[in-house]
C-alpha cells in the first residue's frame, strides 16, 4: 500500500476512497455545484460595492444607492443559502461514505485469521474502527470540498482583479509567493505532526483499554503506581505530538495576518496616490481590491486549517486501507455444502506453525470416527489446541490435509463448516447483556421456549431460575456477575442449542467450582450424545470414559487408546501424567 508520509496529497489513496462516493453521485455533484455558486456570489458583493461607491455614492444618487444596496442584500442572502446547502450536503456525503466504510472495515476485521489478533492490539483496532473513520468524514465536511470552493473563489478573484487593474493586482500578487511558501511549509510540517498524533492516540487507546480489562491483575500485584507512571509517560507523548501542531499554527497564522495587513496598506497607499492623480483608480476600485485581497488571502489562511483536516483524514484513510487491503483473512474458496455431516474427521500428515521458526504440529495423523468421543491430553505446548484451531480453520496449516467425511475442509464453505462445529472453551466470553441474549447470541430466530427446553434437558434451568430475573438477569461486562462454573454452563447451553455435528470442549472443565461440577458433568454427557466429540483436557479424571485418549507431546501423537489400556503401560506418558495428578490430588486432599 502506498504510504502518505511525506506527501501533501496522495491521489492514489484518494481514488480508493472515491470508490465509496460512487453510490452517492447526486450528492457529490450537488456539492460541487453549490461550491461554484458559493464562489460566484461571494465575489459578487465586492463588485456591487464598487459600483455603488463609484456610480452612486460619489455622485449623491440616493435612489441608485438604495437599489444596489438591495442587490447586495439579495446577494448576501443567496450566498448564505448556498453556504448552508454546501455545508449540509458535504457533511451528508461524508457521513454516508464513512457509514459504508465502517461497515466494510468491520466486515473485514471479523473474517481475519486468529493470527492477526495474536499480533494486533485491540485498542488500535478500536481506534481504526471508531476514531480514524470518524476523522475521514472531515475530508468531505472540512477538507477537500472546502478547499475546492476556496480555490474557485481565488480563481474568480484573480480574473476580476486582472480585468479591472493590473497594477493593483501586481501589488496583491507580489505578496502571494510569501503566503504560498509559508502555507506549503506549514502543510508539510502538519502532515508529519498529525501522523505522530494519530500514532499516539492509538497507543493511548490501547494502553487504557488493556489496563481497564486487566485491572484485577494490576491491583493484585500492586502495579497501580507503576501503571500510573507509564500512563503519564504515554500521555506526555500524546501531549507533545499535539503541541507540535500548536507550534506550527502559532507561527503560520501571525505571518499570514501580517502579510494581509501589508497588502492592505500598499493598496491604500498606491491607490490613494493614483486616485488623486487621476490615473483611473477610483475609490470604489480601492474598496474592491481591499475586499478582493481579503477574499484571496483568507482562503489561503483557512486552507491551512482545512488542509489540516484533509491531512488528518488522509492519514486515517491510509491506516484504514492498510487493514482493508490486508491479506490476513482466511481464504474461502470452498463451494461445497454437504447435506449432512457424519462427523468422520481425518488428519493426514498435518504440519503447522504459528511462526516459521517453530513447528507446533509435526506430521499429525489422526482419525476420529462418527459419534466417537476422543480426548486429547499432553503437557502445555504439546499442540492440543492447535488441532482444534485448524479443524475450525481459525488458522491455516502449512502442509498435509484435514478431511471431514472424506472432503477437504478447504473445499467446504467456511460459514457452513463452522456452523457444523461448535467449540466450548475454558475462557467463556459473555456480553454485557441478559442470560437469554448470551445464550442465543442475539439471534431473534431462537424462541424463548426452545431455550428453556434445552436448559431443562442439560440440567441448568433451575440454576438460571434462581438468578435475580432468571433468563433476563444481566451478567454485566464479560459476565463478571457469574462464577466461572456458571459461565461454563451458559457456554454448554449455547453449544446444545446450535446442535453441531462436531463438538469440541477445549479445557471446558478445567476451572469449574465445586458447586457447578456436578451440573457440568451432567451437561457434558448430554451435549456429547450422538456427536463426534473432541475433548481437550488437563484434568485426566474427567476423560476416563472417553472412547479413545490421544496423548500428545512436542507436536506429535505418542500414545492412543482407552484409559484402561493406557494405564496398563506403566512407563507410558499417559500413566505417568495420570499418576502425577492422582498423587497431587491425594496430597492436597490429605
Amino acid at each position: 500500500m502506498t504510504s502518505t508520509k511525506g506527501k501533501i496529497f496522495d491521489f492514489k489513496l484518494f481514488s480508493k476512497l472515491m470508490v465509496y462516493v460512487k453510490p452517492y453521485k447526486i450528492s457529490y455533484y450537488l456539492v460541487m455545484l453549490f461550491a461554484i455558486f458559493l464562489s460566484i456570489f461571494s465575489i459578487l458583493s465586492p463588485y456591487l460595492l464598487k459600483i455603488t461607491v463609484d456610480d452612486y455614492i460619489t455622485k449623491n444618487d440616493y435612489q441608485g444607492m438604495l437599489f444596489f444596496l438591495g442587490l447586495m442584500l439579495i446577494t448576501l442572502i443567496l450566498e448564505v443559502c448556498f453556504q448552508f446547502l454546501f455545508v449540509f450536503y458535504a457533511n451528508f456525503l461524508g457521513q454516508r461514505v464513512i457509514k459504508d466504510l465502517r461497515v466494510s472495515l468491520f466486515d473485514k476485521i471479523i473474517h481475519f485469521k486468529m493470527s492477526y489478533y495474536d499480533n494486533s492490539a485491540i485498542g488500535r483496532l478500536v481506534t481504526r474502527v471508531v476514531n480514524d473513520i470518524e476523522t475521514i468524514a472531515s475530508i468531505f465536511s472540512q477538507g477537500l470540498f472546502m478547499i475546492i470552493a476556496d480555490l474557485l473563489k481565488m480563481l474568480f478573484v484573480i480574473i476580476i482583479m486582472l480585468a479591472i487593474n493590473w497594477k493593483l493586482s501586481f501589488i496583491v500578487f507580489s505578496i502571494l509567493p510569501l503566503i504560498l511558501y509559508a502555507t506549503r511549509l506549514f502543510q508539510k510540517s502538519m502532515k508529519i505532526a498529525f501522523e505522530d498524533v494519530r500514532k499516539e492516540v492509538a497507543n493511548l487507546n490501547s494502553f487504557v483499554q488493556e489496563r481497564l480489562s486487566g485491572m484485577k491483575i494490576v491491583q493484585i500485584f500492586h502495579r497501580e503506581k507503576d501503571e500510573y507512571k507509564t500512563f503519564i509517560n504515554i500521555n506526555n507523548k500524546h501531549k507533545n505530538a499535539w503541541l507540535k501542531t500548536v507550534w506550527f499554527n502559532s507561527i503560520f497564522f501571525p505571518v499570514a495576518e501580517l502579510s494581509s495587513s501589508i497588502t492592505i496598506g500598499l493598496l491604500v497607499w498606491y491607490g490613494g496616490l493614483n486616485t488623486s492623480s487621476g490615473d483611473g483608480v477610483t475609490l470604489g476600485i480601492i474598496f474592491l481590491f481591499i475586499q478582493m485581497s481579503q477574499i484571496l488571502f483568507r482562503p489561503l489562511r483557512q486552507i491551512a486549517d482545512k488542509f489540516n483536516s484533509l491531512q488528518m483524514g488522509m492519514v486515517s484513510t491510509s491506516r484504514i486501507f492498510k487493514i482493508l487491503e490486508s491479506n490476513s483473512s482466511i481464504i474461502d474458496n470452498g463451494n461445497l455444502r454437504p447435506q449432512k455431516f457424519e462427523g468422520l474427521i481425518t488428519f493426514n500428515n498435518v504440519r503447522f506453525s504459528y511462526d516459521k521458526n517453530k513447528e507446533v504440529l509435526k506430521g499429525i495423523n489422526l482419525k476420529v470416527n462418527p459419534g466417537e468421543t476422543i480426548a486429547i491430553v499432553g503437557p502445555t505446548g504439546a499442540g492440543k489446541s492447535s488441532i482444534i484451531n485448524l479443524l475450525s480453520r481459525f488458522y491455516d496449516f502449512q502442509s498435509g490435509s484435514i478431511m471431514i467425511d472424506g472432503i477437504s475442509i478447504k473445499e467446504i464453505e467456511l460459514d457452513y463448516l463452522r456452523n457444523q462445529i461448535c467449540t466450548v472453551s475454558q475462557d467463556v466470553f459473555l456480553f454485557a447483556a441478559s442470560i437469554y441474549d448470551n445464550i442465543t447470541l442475539f439471534d431473534p430466530s431462537i424462541k424463548f421456549e426452545d431455550v428453556v427446553f434445552a436448559a431443562k434437558n442439560i440440567g441448568v434451568h433451575e440454576f438460571i431460575k434462581k438468578l435475580p430475573g432468571g433468563y433476563n438477569y444481566n451478567v454485566k461486562e464479560r459476565g463478571l456477575m457469574l462464577s466461572s462454573g456458571q459461565r461454563q454452563l451458559i457456554a454448554f447451553l449455547r453449544a446444545y442449542l446450535t446442535n453441531p455435528t462436531i463438538l469440541i470442549l477445549d479445557e471446558a472443565t478445567s476451572s469449574i467450582d465445586s458447586n457447578s461440577e456436578e451440573l457440568i458433568q451432567k451437561a457434558t454427557s448430554k451435549i456429547t450424545e450422538g456427536k463426534t466429540s473432541i475433548i481437550i483436557a488437563h484434568r485426566l479424571d474427567t476423560i476416563r470414559t472417553a472412547d479413545r485418549i490421544i496423548v500428545m507431546d512436542n507436536g506429535q501423537i505418542v500414545e492412543q487408546g482407552s484409559h484402561k489400556d493406557l494405564m496398563k503401560v506403566k512407563s507410558g506418558k499417559y500413566s505417568q501424567l495420570y499418576n502425577i495428578q492422582f498423587v497431587s490430588k491425594n496430597t492436597l486432599t490429605n
